[in-house]
């Protein structure tokens, strides 16, 4: 079976009992088989026999360290004595005034580093670390346990402060416990290539190579895989595969699955497919599958690797290691991950925009720490695109707890995951003095306070070990991994020495035994400090760049996810939020990415278009060099031809980008694209005979452009309709505006709010229907699969026979409907198995009851409010309720009687006063 998988070619049903040996003699015989084989040949027995003796080898697992060259300008005659050459000459830079528990602490740092023998590693790092710097590569603040070095700090590896936030060098680097160091560095995605090449320029080609990784078969592609092979159909496969969830990133095994009532029926059935289906892919659920390159990991040797570690080839991915990260590690190899941030690279990306429209250089390791505007922002939860804090939830609690300093980032960081994240409305409630903040023993006080008595790190496990019971941190450090592994046998004794250094410490044993007992279950799942500490400082870093340069932020972020259509559109939301306009491509101020041409305006890139290469980018920013486009006709005779063909013109001109030219319009461009393309041709022929024939300066001959055809302009849908084809979404207007109030009314969940609460639960949704794809379930009946997406994303609208059956009528393109149903998230794709379908205009009178109108008290006029009056010609009350807003915020609120008809056309005229973002519904 794992074969026939593993064989892509093979197509259709596949017997898999034809695939044997030719011979039934695979496997080791017995020593007496042997025997009767060698009967004439006894000597063959000694012989195996002394080999067998003769061999005698011995793994080595020590460290092999690749040698760094100490430069020769340097005093230092070891690696040892270069490390705290390098350590001592940061210490100036980053403590200007040193106490002694600075230095202190350098010293009894650089005492264990250089005693496990580890000063090779550090430099190797920093080496690279300030060559990649060198090379325009920007490097995160750090990540993982490193950040709690001060060592590091001082090299520059890490760039936050331990002794400022109580970072541990023990979590990093623990004197009782010998253990390779791992340190892991985040480089700009787009130049981590540059740090890799430096280190084969460094240590040698033949030193440096990439480490295998193996694919295994997880619960949904094993039975993918079994059901292809077997022939078991793909809809049956589907059906199976699409109800098991993933929890916590893992996906369920099937035995697990297989208990689910949506899938009891599978273990249940008499199918012999599926009985040999669960059979065959629960044998091999787990086992690799295939091979490939870790995205991250490199190894470094002393000498040419081939001689430390057997290598793969794979493709065109070079070399790589056959050993594992792990397998290295126990080789005593120096394995390092040189991870690729995409946040890294939008930070260079808003920093060059800022210069660009500001001259201004900024230094984000300057800035203040303490900014209130960004805190202000992040208080009110418009953290989308920021590092780590962009998700719903994550807004919802940053509104609660309203930060103040980085410690409240780091915490909600370290917090909001599985487990911890019980504890975030506890810490919020804390912080804001509507709980009270208490402790087992006045003790726990200096390790808890920063976290208002709730323990988050593991570092405060630490410091609560070593300060109750008088452990070292290193000891610490061993008794909060024995608590994290859950290790009854360690702890059991671990926990005998607690009690006895708590009773020396004049601590109750009954406290004591309180206090083990809520390290244990904070031991599990508290989180490493020192990498959330590293992360909310980056994050910090990108909220400051939002809250004060918003527009380049956005900007970046939109160029970064040029080719994802959700994100795209949250992030055009978003800078909507902020008063940001994003502009239509246009060919004479577009580059090839998103550009905020100023603070209120962000331009669609040119390379965004589909259809539109990097040719002809290329071409047309040369080009218009020289001089602004002027015309249509212009533009076609000034690019080069080669480049600029019919496809391109057509993708240009339906993305808007020749609008600013404001000469035709689309529809006209499009009808004149052959003539522009003739006249380019033959304006080029007629300057090139010109040349030939007469020689010398010629004064410029006025070329005469062909007028363009008398055409009506396309149609609101159609023009839509063709800007969504070449730039994957509405960017003048969307099809489903008119309905906004509706969407933000009648929705209850918004198609981008994959982690919403309502997940899983019944749930109300408008939207525009884009696909409709209809097949047969086991019975013959038909179902449908309709893709839907409001402004924010999409989901997958599932009808089952009888709900197709019911509501089928309502199912057509372009439509925009409400669905009622049940929401599931598959991966990372949000579905809802319907259970009704509601016309858009029939939601007004199923659910509104008034309208919801938000009012800005500086802007709004008498004569909106008289429009408003001239409405109100109903023969019934209906309720009007105005909210006004100052500075974005919510200042009042009032109910106003009214006569105003709940009507559609009451709902245009509202949004043409007030703008349609400004007018809701009120649903009861």
């Amino acid at each position: 079976m794992l074969l026939h998988i593993k064989d892509s070619g093979l197509k259709g049903v596949n017997n898999i009992h034809e695939l044997r040996y030719g011979k039934p003699e695979m496997y080791f015989k017995s020593s007496d088989e042997m025997a009767k084989l060698f009967k004439d040949f006894p000597q063959a027995f000694e012989n195996t026999l002394e080999v067998a003796e003769k061999c005698d080898v011995t793994l080595q697992s020590d460290l092999k360290m690749p040698t760094f060259p100490i430069p020769p300008e340097s005093k230092s005659t070891t690696l040892e004595e270069y490390l705290e050459e390098l350590t001592y000459a940061g210490l100036d830079k980053r403590y200007p005034q040193q106490t002694a528990e600075i230095l202190d602490r350098v010293k009894f740092e650089l005492g264990v580093i250089n005693r496990m023998g580890f000063a090779g590693y550090l430099l190797i790092v920093q080496d690279f670390i300030v060559q990649a710097q060198k090379k325009g590569v920007r490097v995160g603040p750090g990540r993982g346990s490193a950040a709690g070095s001060v060592v590091a700090y001082l090299l520059g590896i890490v760039n936050v402060d331990p002794i400022k936030y109580d970072l541990l060098f023990e979590r990093f680097l623990n004197p009782e416990r010998v253990s390779m160091p791992d340190i892991d560095i985040d480089f700009s995605d787009d130049k981590r290539d540059v740090v890799i090449d430096y280190v084969k320029e460094k240590y040698g080609e033949k030193s440096v190579a990439q480490i295998i990784t193996f694919g295994t078969l997880s619960s949904r592609a094993v039975l993918k895989d079994v059901g292809r092979v077997l022939g078991v159909p793909l809809s049956t496969i589907n059906s199976i595969t699409e109800k098991i969830p993933v929890i916590q990133g893992k996906v369920t095994k099937i035995k697990d699955a297989l208990l689910l009532p949506d899938l009891r029926w599978v273990g249940e059935s008499d199918d012999p497919k599926l009985k040999e289906l669960i059979e065959y892919a629960s044998t091999l659920e787990g086992m690799a599958r295939n091979s490939s390159i870790h995205a991250a990991g490199i190894v470094i040797t002393p000498g040419d690797i081939n001689d430390y570690v057997p290598l793969y080839k794979s493709g065109d991915s070079g070399l790589a290691t056959q050993y594992t990260m792990k397998d290295l590690e126990a080789a005593g190899l120096l394995k390092m991950d040189f991870l690729g941030l995409r946040t890294l690279s939008i930070i260079d990306n808003t920093l060059d925009q800022i210069l660009k429209n500001h001259g201004i250089a900024v230094d984000l390791d300057k800035i203040d720490l303490e900014d209130a505007k960004t805190y202000s922002m992040l208080g009110k939860g418009k953290t989308v695109a920021v590092f780590q804090f962009e998700s719903g939830k994550m807004q919802e609690s940053l509104m609660k707890l309203k930060p103040t300093d980085l410690e409240d980032l780091i915490a909600m960081n370290a917090l909001y995951r599985p487990g911890p994240m019980e504890n975030i409305p506890e810490f919020i409630d804390r912080k804001h003095g509507r709980k009270q903040i208490e402790y087992i023993h006045p003790i726990m006080e200096k390790s808890l306070k920063k976290t208002y008595g709730i323990i988050v790190y593991q570092e405060q496990v630490m410091q609560l070990v070593q300060d109750i019971s008088g452990f070292t941190l290193a000891q610490a450090d061993s008794i909060r991994r024995a608590m994290g592994k859950k290790d009854q046998g360690e702890m059991l004794k671990l926990k005998i020495l607690f009690m006895e250094g708590a009773v020396k410490n004049n601590i109750a044993l009954k406290t004591a035994e309180e206090i083990f007992e809520l390290l244990i279950k904070f031991a599990q799942y508290g989180f490493n400090k020192s990498h959330s500490c590293a992360y909310a400082y980056l994050a910090f870093q990108t909220a400051w760049l939002k809250a004060h340069y918003t527009a380049e932020f956005l900007a970046a972020n939109m160029t970064a996810e040029i080719n994802d259509l959700d994100t795209i559109v949250t992030l055009i939301d978003e800078a909507k939020v902020f008063d940001i306009n994003t502009l239509p491509p246009d060919v004479n101020r577009s580059v090839a990415t998103f550009m905020a041409i100023d603070s209120q305006n962000i331009v669609f890139g040119l390379a965004g278009i589909k259809g539109v290469g990097i040719s002809a980018v290329e071409s047309i920013i040369k080009a218009r060099e020289e001089k602004p486009f002027t015309s249509f006709y212009d533009f076609a005779l000034r690019c080069d031809s080669k480049v600029i063909n019919r496809r391109v013109l057509e993708a240009l001109i339906s993305s808007g980008a020749f609008d600013s030219l404001k000469i035709g319009h689309r529809a006209q461009l499009f009808a004149a694209i052959d003539s522009a393309l003739e006249f380019a041709k033959n304006s080029g022929e007629k300057d090139n005979n010109t040349d030939s024939m007469f020689g010398g300066e010629m004064k410029e001959m006025e070329i005469v452009e062909p007028k363009l055809p008398t055409i009506p302009n396309w149609s609101e849908t159609e023009r839509l309709e063709k800007e969504k084809e070449v730039l994957n979404f509405y960017l003048s207007g969307h099809p489903l505006m008119k309905y906004r109030p509706h969407v933000a009314s009648f929705s209850t969940l918004m198609l981008n709010k994959k982690d919403s609460p309502l997940i899983g639960k019944p749930v109300r949704c408008c939207g525009l229907i884009t696909s409709i794809r209809t097949r047969l379930d086991k019975k013959e009946q038909t179902i449908a699969f309709v893709m839907m997406e409001d402004f924010y994303g999409k989901a997958e609208c599932i009808f089952w026979s009888e709900s197709y059956k019911k509501w089928s009528h309502f199912l057509k393109e372009d439509a925009v409907v409400l669905v009622r149903g049940k929401s599931e998230l598959n991966a990372d794709s949000l579905k809802i198995v319907v259970e009704e379908v509601i016309p858009i205009e029939d939601t007004i009178p199923k659910f509104a009851k008034g309208f919801s109108i938000s009012i800005n008290s500086s802007t709004v006029s008498t004569d909106d409010i008289e429009k408003v009056k001239k409405l109100c010609i109903s023969k019934n009350d209906s309720k009007i309720m105005f909210s006004v807003m100052e500075d974005g915020n919510r200042r009042s609120q009032f109910y106003a009687p009214a006569k105003l008809p709940l009507t559609q056309e009451s709902t245009n005229a509202l949004t043409q006063i007030f703008g349609p973002s400004n007018v809701r519904f009120v649903v009861e």
